[in-house]
């Protein structure tokens, strides 16, 4: 008899688990938005003032992961300089190659590029282009070097549907990567 309470038992706590576990929330789970596939990003900073233009480009063909870059420039600026800063971003895992700037471009207010130098007096950036709500995007905009040193530049770029609001957060990294930089 106590062997069959045991058993009862066990068996109700089993199924009991097993109800709770596959219990439907009844929330429907909205998809969310691709990343977009990123293989190469150039920036290009021209020098206000002049012609002079000097392009730094990262190229990764098979996305994050998987294989090393197969190129990653260090930036090397001129201090106390402005510059015109745009950026070009790539899909070259496709025949034709996919301009995903122009998607950028035509998806602007769930994008947004955060560019951060570290420290921070190496470099000051300022947005130059605007979405449909006001708020920036970074696709071309202006970057004023200071003192000469070394450091990083951070180039994000977020992806926000849905939830933009001019500020990094939320949303998720479509590019991330840290490029030396160089204020000589």
């Amino acid at each position: 008899m106590k062997m069959n309470r045991k058993l009862s038992w066990m068996l109700l706590a089993t199924m009991t688990m097993a109800f709770v576990q596959c219990k439907d929330s009844g929330d429907d789970v909205e998809p969310d938005d691709e990343n977009e596939l990123i293989t190469s990003v150039t920036l290009k900073f021209t020098e206000q003032g002049t012609s002079n233009v000097s392009t730094f480009a990262y190229k990764d063909a098979d996305g994050d992961g998987g294989n090393a870059p197969t190129k990653f420039d260090t930036i090397a600026l001129k201090p106390n300089t402005t510059y015109t800063l745009a950026i070009e971003l790539l899909d070259e895992s496709k025949s034709p190659v996919d301009d995903i700037t122009k998607e950028v471009e035509e998806e602007s207010d769930e994008h947004l590029f955060v560019y951060t130098p570290s420290p921070a007096a190496l470099l000051t950036y300022t947005y130059g282009d605007k979405d449909k709500n006001n708020y920036p995007i970074g696709l071309t905009g202006s970057a004023k070097t200071g003192a000469a040193g070394h450091g990083t530049l951070k180039v994000q770029l977020r992806h926000q549907p849905g939830a933009k609001n001019g500020t990094p957060t939320p949303g998720s990294d479509d590019v991330n990567l840290d490029f030396h930089l160089k204020v000589q």
